[in-house]
């Protein structure tokens, strides 16, 4: 792809996913991604076959920088293996305190789409909740301990419980108590 295409592309992306993180995505037009991104909605449809392809390009977009987040968190924390998860909680509660937080685009989007398991945007949802689960189970089974699969996925529980909590209520202490919880289950080595 030439780079102007790139950039366009990018551009587009990138005002999808203000758009849609912060209005939704069923709400959200692509007359109105277009207008965003300042580019008639030929040049659009010319990166995008379709709405349902530029939804699971903003959530691909996502991936990689909210997975390189909870790794610097964790990697920034002090402490023990416990410490470092719940850090990643605390982070997340600090960020849940931003005016223009909405929670999880991941799951916002899987709400919106519940009826259309097979949109390409679930797929794309399920793999970083994937990744995020094998992250979390790799730095689990390097601290030595046991069952690291098994944690990992309770502790993605806790996490996935706590943002829709959080959607709810508007209130960070959901995860924060998420995040006491997941340490407790991490707790010192078995």
């Amino acid at each position: 792809m030439p780079k102007d295409a790139h950039d366009t592309r990018a551009r587009i992306v990138e005002a999808a996913a203000k758009l849609f993180y912060g209005e939704g995505i069923r709400s959200v037009s692509i007359d109105a991604v277009a207008a965003k991104a300042g580019l008639t909605k030929r040049t659009l449809y010319y990166h995008f076959k379709s709405k349902d392809d530029l939804i699971a390009a903003y959530l691909e977009a996502r991936d990689a920088p909210n997975l390189a987040v909870f790794a610097k968190w964790f990697a920034q924390a002090k402490g023990p293996l416990a410490a470092k998860i719940e850090s990643i909680f605390t982070n997340l509660a600090q960020s849940a305190r931003h005016p223009k937080w909405k929670g999880c685009g991941f799951l916002r989007t899987a709400a919106e789409l519940a009826a259309m398991p097979g949109h390409p945007a679930i797929k794309v949802g399920a793999k970083h909740k994937t990744a995020v689960e094998a992250w979390l189970a790799g730095v689990i089974a390097a601290d030595g301990r046991k069952k690291s699969d098994e944690l990992a996925r309770q502790i993605v529980i806790l996490m996935d419980g706590a943002f829709s909590t959080m959607l709810i209520h508007r209130d960070p202490l959901y995860i924060e108590a998420a995040g006491r919880a997941a340490a407790a289950l991490v707790g010192t080595k078995k």
